[in-house]
């Protein structure tokens, strides 16, 4: 387990993960635009760990964990929630694959993910993938100074909810970041509001909603690492980390620091 202590940063730090956080950011930019049918995640991962490290940075999740996660980035595909690992698997028209990457420069961690549709997929498919972006967004929508954690967990499930009959991922949640990818709080995508630590400057968290056209509950598969549904229901996920300034939320994976979709929302934007 990782230290429960809440880790606050300075603003000089945070400005290193600011760096970290748009080398991912233009990592999945660029793995958006290489996703087609016929590459394989193998493909996929090799694109993204040449990025990284051209970039100056080192893959976060490469070697992380036990067993060692072998890849740049977790490739999962359809049915694949989270963690998936790249190998010879090639895309087909119609699936949807999400991707998790992460760098770090100057011992400082940046983590984000999107899922990316290979063509054309079915109505519900891409209505998922909608739904659960927008949830992302209006979890940072309720953050503030003084606020809870929870308020971020209880806006991600209530737009979830609106929307329809979705399952929302239980047993893995968005967590705190910065020296180490994975820090304390825990940022669950459900749950009521005003609970939690207190959201303050300097902590920085990384949400992720997950959430499937079926059940909530999973499977590990024998590589120790890929996490399915356990009804074969297709899944999306997306992330990015995030930090509170007195002027408002502050994405630092998002390529525009979230400013335009935070204004779309009507939520102050932080960042510098």
């Amino acid at each position: 387990m990782f230290n429960r202590r809440i880790e606050l940063k300075t603003p000089e730090q945070i400005g290193l993960m600011r760096r970290a956080g748009l080398l991912v950011g233009e990592t999945l930019e660029l793995l958006r635009t290489s996703v087609r049918a016929g590459i394989s995640t193998a493909e996929l991962d090799a694109i993204a760990e040449d990025h990284i490290r051209s970039g100056g940075g080192i893959p976060s999740f490469k070697g992380y964990g036990q067993p060692p996660f072998p890849g740049t980035i977790c490739a999962s595909v359809n049915d694949e929630v989270v963690h998936g690992v790249p190998g010879a698997r090639v895309l087909a028209e119609g699936d949807i694959i999400s991707i998790d990457c992460g760098a770090i420069i100057e011992g400082w961690h940046g983590d984000a993910a999107i899922t990316v549709a290979v063509g054309e997929v079915p109505a519900e498919v891409a209505e998922l993938m909608r739904v659960t972006e927008e949830s992302l967004w209006r979890g940072f929508a309720a953050a503030r100074l003084g606020g809870k954690v929870s308020d971020i967990s209880h806006a991600v499930e209530s737009y979830v909810r609106s929307q329809g009959d979705y399952g929302i991922l239980e047993d893995f949640t968005g967590h705190g970041i910065g020296s180490a990818m994975h820090q304390a709080p825990d940022v669950p995508n459900y749950g009521k509001p005003g609970r939690g630590p207190k959201l303050v400057r300097g902590m920085a968290l990384a949400v992720e909603p997950m959430v499937t056209l079926g059940s909530k509950h999973t499977e590990v598969l024998d590589d120790d690492w890929t996490i399915v549904t356990n009804d074969g229901s297709w899944a999306a996920h997306y992330e990015h980390s995030f930090t509170l300034t007195p002027d408002g939320a502050w994405i630092l994976t998002a390529l525009d620091g979230g400013e335009q979709r935070l204004g779309e929302l009507g939520v102050p934007f932080g960042g510098r």
